[in-house]
């Protein structure tokens, strides 16, 4: 059937409903019941729209050419996969990540750890522009630091997607921050300017609560004795000195010149190359064969060894593989047309205001479990609802700021999109596992909808 071309039809509401229900049903159940394999999962699903397509009359090779243009979509995240895995090898190879570790220590107490780490992940961010890049860089570091500090390392996780999600939304060189200003057809800064009635206030209940939660683990600290054989260790493995940290700061200074981030990652990889073969003792062939296979730790401290073995561009092949398949079905659904049939038949029944924000924030995780990535949830979700903003008289920075909190916020607590696979496979830990303590990201939509309702921070057009 698939094989046979016919005259393609728009998919009905229901029909719409039956196959979207049953993506989210394949992978739910198959993640938390039967405990199959995400790739795995997600091929049934690909072949389950397929077969939803085909009686819509698309023929194979219309099949096969949404599935390739949902992959072209998100290509560039592809490239960025294969640079953090080399970016983290480098920055393990010249000592940074070992360094920022060691002084680490010594400054960071398990109180103060949670609500200091959050602020350096935010910050981090915050100037750079890149959630991606502040994981794969302090987020590795802080989750080191956490598990010497006896602090879970779902939390630590939790913490650190926290404070770089912030980031993401609010920094003014964030990529998605302009791309929902843009899809929103509003001003930058209008856009910036409207997310803080509801950013603000999340980000002072997530400061709260981590600061609370850490005080919980303030006695729970490894003894000062293992401490200082992590140090030892790690003054062993590398030459600790604050030149190990220049890697760090060139990536900072040509993300603050706005420089792109994949010349912003190689500029800190060459630094950091420099550093490995002058100062780690490290051949040039070891060195670049690590930033393929990943740098391969042997301290004698177990904990060490498992946080220190990582990176590469192998370490990433799972995830760029998941992010593969995930836009292909993404594809699909976007070119069949369900999931705009499905929220255009929502948006008929929508009469409030607050409702249709609710619909908007909703309908970006929708499109974020469909679709895979957040960039075409958010140019998804502006030409789905423009025209409904438009005729409540509502500023055009509302619906970008809806857009953010669903579809930016909600993506990495998502194990199939781009995003969830990329943390999974920098931190080692699925979605599934931080999205809990991942309070910022789930607050903020939450705290948004609530204001809504109550017919706080709405803007109209006067």
């Amino acid at each position: 059937m698939i094989l046979v071309s016919q005259r393609i039809q728009e998919p009905g509401f229901l029909q719409s409903v039956i196959c979207f229900s049953g993506v989210i049903v394949i992978v739910i159940a198959g993640l938390l019941w039967l405990e199959i394999s995400l790739h795995s999962l997600l091929l049934i699903a690909l072949v389950w729209v397929a077969v939803h397509s085909a009686f819509l009359g698309f023929s194979f090779r219309a099949i096969k050419t949404a599935m390739i243009s949902g992959i072209q979509k998100g290509l560039g995240a592809i490239f960025i996969f294969f640079l953090i895995g080399v970016l983290i090898a480098a920055l393990i190879e010249s000592g940074t990540i070992g360094g920022l570790i060691y002084y680490g220590v010594d400054l960071l107490h398990p109180t103060i750890f949670l609500p200091a780490g959050l602020v350096l992940c935010s910050f981090m961010s915050l100037a750079t522009g890149t959630a991606w890049g502040t994981i794969g860089t302090i987020g590795v570091v802080l989750m080191g630091l956490g598990g010497a500090l006896g602090i879970p390392l779902p939390l630590v996780a939790g913490m650190v997607v926290s404070g770089a999600s912030f980031g993401d939304k609010m920094s003014p060189v964030s990529d998605t921050t302009n791309l929902a200003a843009m899809s929103a057809d509003t001003d930058l800064y209008s856009h910036i300017h409207s997310m803080l009635y509801t950013t603000v206030p999340t980000y002072v209940i997530c400061l709260i609560i981590f600061t609370v939660v850490g005080l919980s683990y303030s006695g729970q600290t490894a003894s000062v004795q293992e401490l200082l054989d992590l140090k030892q260790h790690l003054a062993v493995e590398f030459a600790i000195g604050p030149l190990t940290l220049l890697p760090l700061i060139v990536l900072f200074v040509l993300s603050l010149k706005r420089m792109p981030a994949e010349i912003s990652m190689l500029g800190s990889v060459a630094t950091a190359v420099v550093l490995a073969v002058a100062m780690q003792d490290r051949s040039v062939s070891e060195v670049l064969n690590s930033l393929h296979s990943g740098y391969a730790a042997d301290t004698g401290l177990e904990r060490l060894d498992v946080l220190l073995t990582r990176g590469g561009i192998q370490s990433m092949m799972w995830t760029m593989s998941l992010a593969l398949l995930a836009l292909s079905l993404g594809g699909i659904l976007d070119r069949a047309g369900f999931v705009r049939v499905l929220l255009s038949g929502l948006l008929r029944r929508i009469k409030r205001t607050a409702s249709l924000m609710a619909t908007t924030i909703g309908a970006g995780v929708v499109a974020n479990m469909s679709m895979g990535e957040a960039y075409l949830s958010i140019i998804f979700g502006g030409q789905i609802f423009k025209d409904a903003y438009a005729e409540d008289n509502l500023e055009n920075h509302m619906l970008s700021r809806c857009l953010e909190e669903g579809a930016t916020l909600t993506t990495s607590l998502i194990p199939w999109t781009t995003s969830g696979a990329f943390i999974t496979g920098v931190l080692a830990m699925s979605p599934l596992e931080f999205a809990p303590w991942t309070f910022f990201n789930y607050i903020n939509p939450l705290l948004s909808i609530a204001l809504a309702y109550m017919g706080f921070g709405i803007f109209r057009k006067s």
